[in-house]
């Protein structure tokens, strides 16, 4: 690979890895749940039962005029709304692997509200409160603006987590994202809901949109598919072969399945090695090839492909 592909394909990397962040945030509802506890009357609870507070982490975070609510866990407060325990957690700067490891899972509380009760809240409480006050005693003078870095750093290292293990689902989960943009920003959905792990939208001019694997995202008339998209995300040049013959593999079904059908392909610019490349080019099965780049960069390539896409 040239020094201007991998420079390019780099390039690419950050703002996929840019969007996927920001994607994070907004999924784990860090801003709502902030939000949300500022606007509890923190006074109102019991914070003379035995939270593992010490006196010196609370006397430090009064002084400075702090609602207790911002730094402190309290049971009452994660029972009402399980998905609460993220905030502090994260404020303790602790992973969800390193809770499951001390034997207070936090996954289903945080992702899926999963409800708490009041010993498995007071425990949380407990612990993270004694995690928290430690660092707070080791502060000369608390700024309440820190707070808000503690919780940063702890979010960047788990989406840093969460991007490694999915880069090519990522760059997937994006691109679907653009589409599904588009389709509501023209108008074009009727209906939208689920159908077992695929994401369907009804438009309006009678077609149905499915967005599930194999192909990635299809295009229906009629019960019969009209168009077929597949994503392959992945950097690396080491699988490339098998990455894009299984993508080949979907849009050829579609091709046997209706031989009118249109096939698209995006892949990543930096992923193909001269075979792989060839191995596209020289295909039937493919009607139109994109790179990822291009629909993250690329206004007239974004607009190239809904076009051929009729959004």
């Amino acid at each position: 690979m040239s020094s201007d592909s991998k420079i390019a394909a780099w390039k690419c990397d950050q703002l996929k890895k840019s969007e996927f962040f920001h994607r994070k945030l907004h999924e784990w509802g860090l801003l709502e749940i902030a939000y949300e506890l500022e606007s509890i009357k923190g006074e109102n609870l019991n914070w003379k039962m035995d939270l593992n507070i010490s006196t010196t982490a609370w006397d430090k975070v009064i002084h400075r005029g702090i609602k207790p609510i911002r730094v402190f866990a309290h049971p009452q407060v994660l029972i009402e709304n399980p998905r609460r325990v993220s905030y502090y957690r994260m404020l303790s700067m602790v992973s969800q692997k390193s809770m499951s490891n001390v034997g207070l899972s936090v996954n289903s509380s945080e992702m899926n509200g999963s409800r708490l009760d009041r010993s498995a809240a007071l425990d949380l409480s407990m612990h993270l409160n004694k995690i928290i006050c430690m660092l707070i005693e080791n502060d000369n003078v608390i700024d309440e603006r820190e707070f808000d870095l503690w919780r940063a750093m702890t979010a960047g290292v788990q989406a840093e987590g969460s991007w490694n293990n999915s880069k090519g689902a990522a760059a997937e989960d994006i691109i679907k994202g653009i589409i599904e943009r588009r389709l509501k920003e023209t108008a074009h959905v009727s209906k939208e809901g689920f159908d077992g792990r695929s994401k369907i939208f009804h438009l309006k001019d009678g077609r149905l949109v499915r967005m599930g694997s194999e192909p990635d995202v299809a295009f229906y008339k009629d019960d019969k598919i009209e168009l077929a998209l597949e994503i392959k995300g992945g950097i690396d040049t080491a699988g490339a072969l098998e990455r894009f013959g299984a993508a080949i593999k979907s849009l050829r079904r579609a091709k046997q399945e209706n031989p009118g059908a249109i096939t698209v392909l995006l892949i990543h610019e930096a992923s193909t090695t001269a075979t792989a490349n060839g191995e596209i080019k020289g295909s039937s099965d493919i009607d139109h090839l994109f790179t990822i780049g291009d629909m993250i960069n690329s206004d007239e390539k974004r607009s190239q492909l809904f076009g051929i896409l009729k959004i």
